[in-house]
């Protein structure tokens, strides 16, 4: 596989084989497989789970890993995206983990010489999110097919969002969303919070993206934490089996109340954990060239 870049072009198989391989990382299968390898982290758009984990992954697998820092960049100078990646591809490197404002930035650079990791496009796709969400899910339940999830928030700007209810659907699950009407998208199932919080397998919460707004939320903070906040009252109504999920970061006291972030069915810090696992099998699928 050259390119890791949506989860739309793999299958379903080609899912469950990374899965497999992310569950081989964590019995140490594969540390320091890659060590003869040089990767760069071009992170455009803040990160600290994404970027960080990838960084960890990429020691866990004996990379060589270069992160580049776009204020102290010659991006300041007036270079070009392009012409930035394509230094790095001068460089000899094997791999590039990117993160970008622009939804498929990708596409003006997959021809140059180095495998492609998407750590998020835009409001586009994350497929690394997606792959660890689903790999949270599989060790919690065992399987996907029938299992219901509502992921509660601003819709309209995740990349999260739209990257799992594709995946996710394809695996056999029911997905439903829930939030204020000024986030919502045509085309999802919509479900009321509090019904949602009764009857959902898994609730999915989703801060209020506030960068990508060209105006104002109408909805006040506190406003919005007592309409969709999870908070221990509700928490207390969900399904003895159900689990909280973000994708942080969060928000406390907005989608979710302190004492519910690590509460008895919050997953969230095992999301973080599961995301080396995954960054690892899809180093290891693109740069490793293993088989999936």
């Amino acid at each position: 596989m050259k390119d890791l870049l949506t989860l739309k072009e793999l299958s379903v198989d080609e899912i469950q084989s990374i899965l497999d391989l992310a569950l081989d990382c964590e019995k140490g299968k594969y540390d320091n497989f890659l060590k003869d390898e040089i990767i760069a982290n071009c992170f455009f758009e803040p990160s600290t789970r994404t970027q960080y984990s990838f960084n960890t992954a990429e020691l866990r697998l004996g990379m060589k890993p270069l992160s580049f820092n776009p204020a102290g960049s010659s991006l300041n100078k007036g270079e070009s995206f392009y012409d930035t990646i394509k230094t790095f591809e001068s460089f000899g490197i094997s791999g590039i983990v990117i993160r970008d404002v622009h939804d498929r930035y990708y596409e003006d650079i997959r021809h140059l010489d180095f495998h492609i990791l998407n750590a998020g496009d835009g409001a586009g796709d994350h497929p690394s999110q997606s792959l660890l969400d689903l790999l949270t899910i599989r060790k919690e339940y065992g399987k996907f097919e029938g299992l219901k999830i509502a992921i509660v928030g601003d819709i309209s700007h995740s990349r999260v969002a739209h990257t799992n209810i594709e995946v996710m659907e394809r695996l056999g699950m029911e997905c439903f969303v829930s939030g204020p009407e000024e986030y919502r998208e045509e085309g999802y199932n919509f479900i009321d919070f509090d019904k949602a919080v009764e009857e959902m397998d898994i609730i999915m919460l989703l801060r209020v993206q506030h960068e990508r707004h060209k105006e104002k939320m109408k909805t006040s903070l506190e406003d919005y934490n007592r309409d969709y906040g999870l908070n221990m009252d509700r928490v207390n109504k969900m399904k003895d089996h159900a689990i909280i999920m973000h994708p942080a970061p969060f928000n406390r006291g907005v989608e979710i109340n302190d004492d519910v972030v690590e509460c008895d069915k919050s997953r969230i810090f095992t999301q973080i954990t599961n995301g080396v696992l995954v960054r690892m099998a899809m180093l290891l699928v693109t740069v490793g060239g293993v088989k999936c």
